[in-house]
């Protein structure tokens, strides 16, 4: 049984007060409580970024990737060990930006991770450029007179990529969160959760206050299995115009289910036959 306890690292977490980060923090560590998460079968893995140090204050298995590298990090690991529960901790401009290409292939391929994307709209570990979700006008260090390009929508790109689950969360709701992080790591298959997190040092745009005032649950009508109703609601962005919840849940094969090799066992478990190669290295010699 799993314990805060346990959880507990003698790192106190050193993000600015008031950031999203802790919401999803505390969530994630009341979801392992929850479901017994620990370090028997539960690996973080994450990228560059200030939602990297979530390493750091989280006592589980984890590793810190390149920036925008965490997922084929974790597709590997999840390779090794298919029977692991991988999360994906990732920004929005290390999952968008640098790590773009690796986000669209990994949906694309169905792979069976759980991707937590902090949302903040802005580069805060490197003190507040424009991210490829920062709004068009929006001015910045990066962008003195204002963005002039349109933010990119992460859960549009993930469904047309061919992500089986996608929801959206807000940091400072953590049982609406901690409910989706089970619920996405439950799903087989590729599933995002984009996570409304205010940087409240770099972002005085999307503050707590305004996703609170313009935030809105998806409905029981919504048809999770459309993709046609997917996308109609992930287009919705503004005032009163940011649904919350379970916009798309479909089951299809995963990538680890197609590898034969992890039909009846996982790879760490098979071993590697031991071969003498020195007489090929004295060719080389």
């Amino acid at each position: 049984m799993t314990t805060h306890q346990q959880l507990a690292s003698p790192i106190a977490p050193t993000w600015c007060p008031g950031c999203g980060d802790f919401g999803i923090w505390t969530a994630f560590k009341d979801a392992a409580v929850q479901e017994g998460w620990d370090n028997t079968n539960t690996v973080m893995v994450a990228g560059i970024g200030c939602h990297g140090h979530i390493n750091n204050f989280v006592k589980l298995s984890s590793f810190e990737g390149l920036h925008g590298r965490p997922l084929p990090v974790a597709a590997g690991i999840k390779m090794a060990n298919h029977k692991l529960n991988v999360f994906v901790f990732t920004g929005d401009g290390d999952a968008l930006a640098e790590g773009g290409n690796h986000f669209i292939h990994a949906a694309r391929r169905n792979q069976n991770l759980t991707v937590i994307l902090h949302d903040n709209a802005i580069y805060g570990l490197t003190t507040g450029q424009t991210s490829p979700r920062s709004p068009k006008g929006f001015k910045s260090k990066s962008t003195p007179q204002g963005n002039i390009e349109e933010p990119l929508q992460p859960l549009s790109l993930a469904l047309t990529a061919g992500a089986t689950w996608l929801a959206r969360g807000y940091a400072g709701d953590i049982p609406g969160l901690m409910d989706l992080i089970i619920r996405a790591n439950a799903h087989p298959g590729f599933a995002v959760i984009q996570v409304l997190q205010p940087c409240v040092t770099f972002n005085q745009v999307y503050t707590h206050i305004f996703f609170q005032r313009n935030m809105y649950r998806l409905s029981k009508d919504h048809d999770v299995t459309s993709k046609t109703a997917a996308y109609a609601k992930l287009l919705e962005w503004g005032e009163k115009q940011i649904p919350i919840g379970i916009f798309y849940q479909v089951r299809e094969p995963t990538y680890e289910e197609q590898i034969k090799q992890l039909a009846k066992r996982t790879l760490v478990s098979a071993g590697a036959p031991k071969r003498d190669i020195s007489r090929v290295l004295k060719k080389f010699i």
